[in-house]
């Protein structure tokens, strides 16, 4: 079954908090989108706000969180989130100046490690990272760290192509995910489908999720 992961852009920890409240005994998984203003355009808390890493996520207990880390140096943060209870942690490629060492030490943070490719990034550049992690993750849109892009269509035939590669491995897709993308990224072979606006728009958190696991 495909596994739909909501996608939390927190504006401050009080938001976080109230998004994560709706999300529990909806969803096993949720991702929390960090953005520093230096790897992306977009600035989220903690350093929007100014405050630091908290010493537990919310409801931390309850639901499994995985950590999409838009920021310069997620090398130097991913213990942290870690001890904060963080399942998983998925830095983005193109961050990652030495990116099998990089890897490599988040890795003794014991956490499971996904990492992100953006749309103009070659497929073949994850070669060298691929016994490091346990999924990769594609970006469905151009300019990431927004909510609410236009899903890239390119996004479909990376996947296809990565797919064929490697038959096993677990693909998650972010960006532009929605109720007319989601049924060709999993004809593509996506197994998880990261998705925020479309579901924090929604009417109904509970319904959205169903109706984009049905598909």
């Amino acid at each position: 079954m495909i596994e739909i992961i909501p996608a939390i852009m927190p504006s401050s920890f009080d938001d976080l908090t109230e998004k994560i409240s709706k999300l529990v005994g909806v969803v096993e998984t949720a991702q929390i989108d960090l953005m520093d203003g230096k790897f992306v355009n977009s600035v989220s808390w903690p350093y929007k706000e100014g405050d630091s890493i908290p010493a537990l996520i919310p409801n931390a207990n309850e639901i499994d969180f995985e950590i999409d880390l838009m920021v310069e140096s997620p090398t130097d943060v991913a213990g942290v989130w870690a001890r904060a209870g963080a399942k998983r942690l998925v830095p983005h490629l193109e961050s990652l100046k030495n990116p099998k060492e990089e890897l490599m030490k988040m890795r003794h943070s014991g956490v499971e490690l996904g990492v992100a490719i953006n749309i103009d990034t070659q497929n073949n550049e994850l070669e060298e990272v691929m016994d490091l992690v346990d999924f990769v993750q594609f970006m469905g849109i151009a300019r990431i760290g927004y909510q609410g892009e236009v899903f890239d269509e390119r996004t479909i035939e990376k996947i296809i192509s990565f797919r064929s590669k490697y038959p096993e491995i677990i693909i998650s897709v972010d960006g532009g995910v929605n109720l007319e993308s989601a049924p060709a990224l999993i004809d593509a072979g996506a197994n998880r489908l990261v998705s925020g606006s479309l579901i924090w728009k929604s009417g109904n958190i509970k319904e959205t999720v169903e109706s984009l696991k049905n598909l």
